[in-house]
């Protein structure tokens, strides 16, 4: 529930806020291993005191500068010759800079910078090329004030994109793709957003499976938190992403949708890309990439009724819209 009825329900002590946000909930699902191994879900009804209960409520406050006590945006800029949404059209850093610029005009809290696809059977680009890509727009979108995250899955790029005035580091194999990638983040005091991907871009969509999307990606979204937390990098600089469409059918990728409330329980922020992705495309009968703002809209939309902080989009003047009139609710609640 949102606007006025969670407000009042909270203050009545008989509902509880999702990440301290303006929405809140009163049970919760349970997700569990029976004795043969499968996976069985039954609702409770939500009792405070407990160390879970504190990971879902607790508030998150700051992320890389940016206040969550409202949705953010993160604007795509894709400096790639084969980005699945806009089919290399930023490809050249020129038009890039361009791009980014528009972005930052259009509303963007954030932009989220990259040189090298990870679409379906992407192949892997050279580290030297993916810097000469992406380095010099990062630097005109910091100069123009822009947060930056910067999409990369290698600790070299990673910390010169971060020399360069990146704040965040938004990884698809969640720090585990490379060996240095946790040290690279530890030591320059970055936030990073923790993506799940089953396999690599070249083979994830061959035949992903799980005995339930949202209960295998929580525990390996969890071990990384952990892992992170290891290696000296606090759960208020990690937000986490179930990662839409990234070894994943589209049966996984609407679980995963309608249970994203799920991750708050990791106790970060919460991140998710769906913008254009292939299960809308398919669900609504939409060919091409970039006529699929309707569709991301609504999965949007039910993104930010699980409390959802953090919205990963291409279409940012659309997306700012709607958070705008989602916003509004709680404005005049």
């Amino acid at each position: 529930m949102g606007g006025a009825a969670a407000k009042m329900a909270i203050d009545a002590g008989v509902a509880f806020p999702i990440a301290g946000g303006p929405m809140a909930f009163t049970h919760k699902e349970i997700l569990q291993l029976d004795d043969t191994g499968a996976i069985v879900a039954h609702l409770s009804p939500v009792t405070d005191g407990s160390v879970e209960l504190k990971d879902i409520t607790e508030t998150r406050n700051i992320f890389a500068g940016r206040d969550l006590a409202r949705p953010l945006i993160m604007g795509v800029v894709n400096v790639t010759p084969d980005s699945f949404s806009d089919g290399g059209v930023h490809a050249d850093p020129k038009k890039a800079i361009v791009h980014a610029l528009s972005l930052i005009d259009a509303g963007s809290d954030i932009l989220d910078i990259g040189g090298e696809s990870t679409r379906p059977g992407a192949a892997p680009v050279d580290i030297t090329e993916e810097c000469d890509r992406i380095l010099p727009v990062i630097e005109a979108a910091v100069a123009a004030g822009a947060t930056v995250s910067v999409d990369t899955r290698r600790a070299e790029t990673m910390r010169a994109a971060i020399d360069h005035g990146a704040a965040i580091v938004n990884d698809v194999t969640a720090l585990d793709g490379d060996p240095d990638s946790l040290d690279a983040v530890a030591e320059t005091g970055a936030e990073v957003i923790l993506m799940h991907m089953q396999g690599k871009p070249e083979t994830m969509q061959d035949a992903p499976k799980y005995r339930l999307a949202s209960f295998d990606v929580f525990h390996w979204l969890r071990a990384r938190v952990e892992a992170c937390e290891t290696a000296g990098i606090p759960r208020s600089r990690i937000a986490v992403d179930p990662g839409i469409g990234f070894g994943k059918t589209d049966v996984h990728n609407i679980e995963l949708l309608d249970r994203v409330g799920l991750f708050h329980g990791l106790g970060c922020a919460v991140a998710i890309g769906v913008s254009r992705k292939s299960v809308i495309g398919h669900i609504a009968g939409i060919e091409k990439p970039r006529d699929r703002q309707a569709g991301t809209l609504v999965a949007t939309a039910i993104a930010l009724s699980r409390g959802v902080q953090i919205h990963r989009v291409h279409d940012v003047a659309a997306a700012r819209q709607a958070v705008a009139i989602w916003n509004s609710q709680f404005d005049n609640g």
